[in-house]
């Protein structure tokens, strides 16, 4: 929860999802109540994309704040999947997907995705911020498919399972408070001392 919050706030003059998407496959609305479950899926399906040679990042937008600075182009998924792909150009020059309650945008710098755009044809995006991770696992099935490439359905994801990010995570958690216990093993040794 903690590194969504982050990515909603880590640039206050341009839009989270392009901080957040240079090093991430993807970003959700850190105010959007979407079940770990469907996170889990979601990410796991975008790590397997990358494996299987059809590399994706993936931005879900519920509402206008998820843009940041630039909410004119709120409703505008194809724009504003533009717009992102120049952002983030100088670290990903590959796939993008965005999907917002008004539909789907596709876009790689460079790369015409007339392609890409007909494979999302016609898919609605179902209600709800869960609606637009599961619109969105749809999505990259198509668009992988429409370049030849089967996905496996993200089934069975656990929302418990620790990706490398989690491990990380626990681990400088960990490493700090072995810090802060070292640090006050002298203040302790000390009172001890005195008490005698």
């Amino acid at each position: 929860m903690l590194t969504l919050v982050a990515a909603g706030t880590a640039r206050a003059d341009g839009d989270p999802a392009s901080d957040f998407l240079l090093t991430r496959k993807v970003f959700l609305p850190y105010d959007a109540s979407i079940s770990a479950t469907r996170s889990a899926q979601l990410t796991a399906l975008a790590d397997d994309a990358a494996r299987d040679g059809y590399p994706i990042r993936i931005a879900l937008i519920a509402s206008p704040t998820d843009l940041g600075s630039v909410t004119s182009l709120w409703g505008k998924p194809q724009q504003y999947a533009k717009f992102l792909a120049a952002e983030v150009s100088f670290a990903y020059r590959g796939r993008l997907l965005i999907v917002m309650p008004a539909g789907l945008g596709t876009y790689r710098l460079g790369h015409p995705s007339d392609s890409q755009e007909r494979a999302l044809a016609g898919l609605k995006v179902a209600p709800g911020a869960n609606g637009l991770a599961a619109t969105a696992i749809t999505a990259v099935g198509r668009l992988a498919a429409a370049r030849g490439i089967t996905l496996r359905a993200p089934q069975g994801v656990s929302p418990s399972k620790r990706t490398s990010d989690d491990r990380l995570r626990l681990g400088l958690i960990v490493a700090a408070a072995l810090v802060v216990a070292a640090a006050l093993l002298p203040v302790t040794r000390l009172r001890r001392r005195r008490r005698r």
